[in-house]
């Protein structure tokens, strides 16, 4: 072994910091917030997606895009 790898297993062999009262209960509260956030988010994406295909659908129906439009014929000119 190296002398890194050597300091690194000394690092770890000796004592452990204690850890902060109350980390679990932080960390579980940190992750409903991250995870409730990204519902809303994804809540509110496919929200507005299905709002955008309703309009969508609604102007198809109303507007006929797809149709040719009307021709205009001029009328017969007048000779006097």
């Amino acid at each position: 072994m190296t002398g890194k790898e050597d300091q690194v297993r000394r690092m770890l062999d000796g004592p452990h910091p204690p850890v902060p009262p109350g980390l679990a209960l932080r960390a579980a509260a940190r992750g409903a917030r991250i995870a409730r956030r990204r519902r809303v988010t994804r809540m509110g994406v496919v929200l507005t997606l299905a709002v955008a295909v309703t309009v969508l659908l609604v102007w198809l129906a109303v507007a006929d895009p797809w149709a040719a439009p009307p021709s205009v014929v001029a009328p017969p000119p007048r000779l006097f």
